[in-house]
């Protein structure tokens, strides 16, 4: 049975409904949760594939693990705070299966010491890979006996037959066509009598090693399958009531928004809204395949609808913000009146594999901005990097800086939104303004101090 006809089979049972369903780690952190995971499935047949995350605090534990130099008591501790959170989930289920899962749960924690005890020894991004693995396969294997036990077909799925990528671990890059294939002819025919449920995050290469796909590699897993399968739906079950016109923890006015084209979200997610990964809304684009964001602790209270088209199309949607940014700021009169300076600096950028978020330019000077990865201990910009540039110009490197994205529609056509933003910001100082090549936003950079602020200013402002 080739793909194309494993899909056809799939839907025709289906009645062409096909919902392939993301839990997030909150929604997977123990039994209740996971029983509240296990209603959502069971109250709508259109859920066939379930990807879950690893356990909350699971993966905090793994990546721990996958350090260099880790001392073997603290690997025993890690291994058995790891355990305790997995069978704190399955002393709930009947004593049989409690039994069953128990070894298998302690058979791939006797794996998972190995492979610490290696790392700590020798330090490879692959068996970083191998280890942050573990996390789905623990949550994935018990939530599929969760939904047994309120009596859903549910069986585990190793996601690593069909999810194939290249080697490049800690950032694997998934082989589309090989993904499409496999699903067709392995996944989908289990589709049509069972609810599957497999791991998010993890794939493998060609030679067998277990790759990782970065950051926020569950949601992207959840859209590939869902793509490949030619899902009717995506849903997304995480902690919060969908998406919001900005960050709840930051004000308490910011509301949740009913529906949000891709574009709006893509701009979103790109800015800062920790909701979705960027990258999870590239394949549900390619097939425009409707994503829902919903709480999995309160479903009936409905969430976010990220489609297409949508109803309304306001100028202002929402205001994002991403922390820990860096301003570097090149200088040199040799740019005036000069061709080939900017490709040169480029070149040195990409050769340390660094990309740009935002830029603006002077006749002498270009400022740029660079995201630094959450919870580094150290900047991107490395030493290394400022001395090759040094090589071209003046560097002036600045950290502690945020970046405020007001999102929308329309706003390099619309009057005045200019205005009415740098109004409401006055007294606080705006490093840097990007404004007109997107339609969607508008972005600037203030201090790090100034960035609560500057957001309950805009959303007070823009969302009255």
């Amino acid at each position: 049975m080739n793909s194309e006809q494993a899909n056809t089979v799939s839907n025709s049972n289906l009645d062409n409904a096909l919902t392939v369903a993301k839990f997030g780690g909150t929604s997977v952190a123990d039994y209740d949760a996971m029983l509240r995971c296990a209603s959502i499935i069971k109250n709508d047949t259109s859920n066939r594939l379930v990807v879950v995350s690893a356990s909350a605090g699971v993966t905090n534990y793994l990546v721990r693990l996958g350090q260099k130099d880790v001392p073997a008591t603290e690997q025993a501790e890690i291994i058995e705070n790891i355990r305790a959170i997995q069978v704190n989930i399955t002393q709930h289920l009947s004593s049989t299966v409690e039994a069953e899962l128990n070894q298998e749960i302690d058979s791939l924690l006797t794996e998972l010491s190995g492979y610490a005890e290696a790392q700590a020894t020798e330090h490879t991004t692959k068996t970083a890979d191998a280890i942050l693995a573990f996390g789905e396969q623990f949550s994935s294997r018990i939530f599929a006996q969760v939904l047994q036990s309120v009596g859903v077909e549910g069986e585990y799925f190793n996601v690593q037959q069909i999810m194939k990528t290249n080697s490049l671990f800690g950032k694997a890059v998934v082989e589309l066509i090989e993904l499409d294939r496999l699903c067709g002819q392995v996944l989908a025919p289990k589709l049509v009598n069972k609810v599957i449920v497999t791991q998010g995050f993890i794939g493998q290469d060609a030679n067998g090693n277990t790759t990782t796909l970065g950051r926020g590699g569950s949601d992207y897993s959840a859209a590939l399958l869902a793509e490949a399968l030619k899902a009717t739906n995506l849903a997304i079950w995480t902690d919060v009531v969908g998406i919001f016109t900005t960050d709840p923890r930051i004000t308490d006015q910011a509301r949740a928004i009913k529906e949000i084209s891709f574009g709006e979200a893509a701009e979103m997610a790109t800015f800062g809204a920790k909701i979705l990964h960027p990258a999870t809304l590239i394949p549900a684009m390619r097939c425009n395949i409707p994503v829902f964001v919903g709480s999995s602790k309160e479903p009936e209270k409905g969430g976010t609808q990220i489609k297409k088209k949508v109803d309304s199309n306001p100028t202002y949607r929402s205001i994002a913000l991403r922390r820990e940014q860096t301003l570097v700021t090149v200088k040199s009169p040799a740019m005036l009146h000069a061709s080939g300076f900017l490709a040169k600096v480029f070149s040195i950028l990409a050769k340390h594999e660094l990309s740009v978020d935002l830029i603006t330019t002077s006749e002498i000077s270009v400022a740029l901005t660079f995201d630094n990865p959450v919870g580094s201990t150290q900047s991107i910009i490395t030493n290394t990097v400022v001395a090759e540039l040094e090589q071209l110009c003046e560097v002036t490197v600045e950290h502690g800086l945020s970046l405020v994205a007001v999102i929308g529609n329309g706003l390099n056509r619309a009057h005045g939104v200019g205005q009415k933003v740098f109004d409401t910001l006055e007294g606080i100082n705006v490093r840097l303004i990007c404004h007109g090549a997107s339609a969607n936003n508008l972005c600037f950079l203030v201090d790090e101090a100034d960035a609560n602020p500057t957001v309950e200013k805009l959303h007070r402002s823009l969302f009255a």
